[in-house]
């Protein structure tokens, strides 16, 4: 019986597979290819392609992947307001009001300007939709019940990313650097990208761990608090981590498929 070699799980030597079992992996690749390069062109339209195939990062690109000004502004102020508000008058309704009211001016300023939408108006569905369940049950902490299911169904879904042995952030990172799928049978590569998934893995564990029992508890000023703190901070300190594994095993951009 032959035997092939995989780089990505080391240099020993295995069975060769079966007919059914090279067809189970053609399949897994393409399904692979396709997930990669749709991550890819979402980073891209996100501004964070750009920012991975930089030499060198600077804060005015670090800024522009974290959305601008505008985009900061968007991110942080309907929740700063809620905080405020609540945390003021200990009323929910004009909290979440406030909250709203200002995720609503955004959108319309950039109707009106004519800029991209998206990011924006993704933010007023997020925030009316929390504060509607808010406002059914009339408790604070539901508020902050959506953000805890989208943490968790980010984190299940890296974790089984990484369990299946094809790690999220490697699939988007492979086709924003040209390098494909390539990045698998290269041990360096490849264990470079379990890390970086890793890393995004532990961001939406640490959400989950710090907020989930402050909604048990109930204490709404603490989960406003927490999601501030732990949203575009640590978003950016883990944008920062990413380009550093990405332009260590990607050094330059003649050099990408060695």
């Amino acid at each position: 019986m032959t035997t092939v070699s995989d780089p990505a799980r080391g240099d020993r030597d295995e069975p060769e597979r079966e007919p059914g079992e090279q067809a189970d992996d053609l399949a897994a690749h393409e399904a692979a290819a396709g997930i990669g390069a749709g991550l890819a062109q979402a980073a891209e339209r996100s501004g964070l392609g750009g920012l991975a195939r930089d030499e060198a990062l600077t804060a005015r690109e670090l800024l522009g992947a974290l959305g601008g000004i505008r985009g900061l502004c968007e991110a942080i102020l309907p929740g700063l307001v809620f905080l405020t508000i609540y945390a003021i008058w200990g009323e929910l309704v004009p909290a979440l009001a406030g909250s709203v009211g200002l995720a609503v001016v955004f959108t319309i300023a950039r109707l009106i300007a004519r800029t991209p939408v998206t990011q924006a108006v993704a933010g007023l569905v997020a925030a009316g939709a929390s504060a509607a369940l808010a406002l059914w049950t009339g408790r604070g902490e539901d508020n902050f019940v959506i953000g805890l299911w989208t943490n968790g169904a980010y984190a299940a879904a890296i974790l089984i990313s990484l369990l299946v042995g094809w790690p999220l952030l490697g699939l988007a990172v492979g086709f924003l650097m040209g390098d494909g799928l390539a990045w698998k049978h290269d041990r360096r590569r490849y264990r470079a990208m379990q890390l970086l998934t890793v890393l995004w893995l532990g961001l939406f564990v640490a959400r989950l761990a710090v907020q989930l029992p402050l909604y048990l508890a109930a204490n709404v000023e603490g989960l406003a608090l927490t999601r501030l703190l732990m949203g575009v901070p640590l978003y950016a300190v883990l944008l920062v981590l990413s380009w550093l594994v990405v332009r260590a095993v990607y050094p330059s951009g003649a050099d990408r498929s060695e």
